[in-house]
């Protein structure tokens, strides 16, 4: 499983964290993503959407 959003295709960030000293090792960001059951052309099933994508209503949600 992906660490992606199916809806807007967010994923991982790289990055460094920086020492007092400046020494930089790398780290990751990931996305905040949610297990959501969606309704898609019709047909409810399960997506892993990122939470942006749900507060600004790209998907919607079943009944």
């Amino acid at each position: 499983m992906s660490r992606r959003c199916e809806i807007c295709n967010k994923g991982i960030q790289y990055g460094h964290n920086v020492s007092h000293s400046n020494r930089k090792t790398v780290r990751i960001w990931l996305p905040n993503l949610q297990k959501i059951r969606v309704v898609e052309n019709g047909r409810v099933r399960r997506m892993k959407v990122c939470t942006r994508c749900i507060r600004s209503g790209r998907v919607q949600k079943p009944a």
